[in-house]
């Protein structure tokens, strides 16, 4: 007979954005209830408004930046605008929402004994000068550059992390994140697998930044978050970083390719020039998650570009999107 799984109240700190919202779907499937906690600069009600009557389902309009007090057994800090776009906006918010937002998380974590996991980045490697990327590369970060108020504020958060674990001991895991797309991306967040979509949907022509060799491994975001739970489930004892990517490359030229192929655009492509401190090369080493967490990808590109595309169809079509999902 199965064991009865232990239902938890577990916070999710940007819970309504792109991530954030796909983890409550499986943490309540899971049979757990789940604190979503948004400010809502790049979450949205959309992305949860589909959860709200199940009773085990919580939201609370919140910026980590301010303390909270509230009674939970675990939380996962994914709190932190990601894509250039929203984080260029207001560099300074951006660094105090993973700075000031890692404290007041860990703060709340040892005050109430809470298991507490980070979603850091593969930005904290830069434009990285190993390849692939393993977690023991300390990285190329420019600390002064326009990218450097998300890289180096999630490289102080996992600092944070890591010192209240020596200090205080507390349980923490930290999990380096790769390209991730799927359903429910921010159309407008200029990240490449949505701009690339959108544009050819909407027949304009697909810009690419650079010539387009530049590399990156894109993982579906169902794939993210089964590694992202497994994390949570591993021993006490470890804590991370560990890489959660798809490590499956490909140049941005075969991503936008493979994307007129699939919505049948006629768009062309053009070509401008390449933002400043943009990595050239993007590609987790995902060996220690495969040993730690026994995780790696199992959907492909193009098996994920399938719903992907059908969301923002339907998104630009002012169809319903939240369910369009499934493979």
């Amino acid at each position: 007979m199965k064991a009865v799984q232990q239902k938890k109240r577990i916070l999710i700190t940007g819970g309504a954005g792109f991530l954030g919202s796909h983890l409550c779907e499986r943490l309540l499937a899971d049979g757990h209830e789940v604190v979503c906690l948004d400010n809502y600069f790049t979450g949205a009600k959309q992305n949860i408004v589909h959860l709200l009557e199940n009773p085990y389902f919580e939201v609370i309009r919140h910026d980590v930046t301010f303390p909270l007090y509230i009674e939970v057994d675990e939380i996962y800090n994914l709190a932190c605008p990601a894509s250039p776009i929203h984080y260029q906006f207001d560099p300074v918010q951006t660094t105090k929402t993973s700075v000031h937002g890692a404290i007041n998380m860990l703060g709340l974590a040892k005050r109430v004994k809470a298991k507490i996991f980070q979603a850091s980045t593969s930005e904290v490697y830069g434009d990285p000068q190993v390849h692939p990327q393993i977690e023991t590369y300390w990285g190329h970060v420019n600390p002064n550059g326009i990218r450097s108020c998300y890289d180096e504020g999630k490289r102080c958060a996992e600092t944070l992390f890591f010192d209240y674990r020596r200090q205080h001991n507390l349980n923490i895991k930290v999990a380096r994140i790769f390209n991730t797309y799927g359903p429910r991306m921010h159309p407008n967040d200029g990240r490449v697998v949505s701009n690339f979509i959108v544009q050819a949907l909407q027949g304009r022509p697909i810009t690419i930044y650079g010539d387009g060799s530049q590399s990156r491994s894109f993982c579906y975001v169902d794939d993210l978050i089964e590694a992202f739970v497994r994390l949570m489930d591993t021993e006490d004892g470890f804590a991370g970083p560990v890489n959660t990517g798809n490590p499956s490359e490909f140049t941005i030229l075969q991503l936008a390719e493979n994307v007129i192929e699939m919505t049948g655009a006629k768009s062309e492509i053009i070509f401008e020039s390449l933002p400043q401190d943009d990595p050239q090369q993007r590609q987790p080493d995902i060996s220690l998650a495969k040993e730690k967490l026994g995780w790696e990808p199992k959907v492909s590109l193009r098996e994920g570009l399938v719903p992907t595309i059908a969301y923002f169809d339907n998104f630009l079509r002012g169809i319903d999107t939240w369910s369009v999902r499934d493979i």
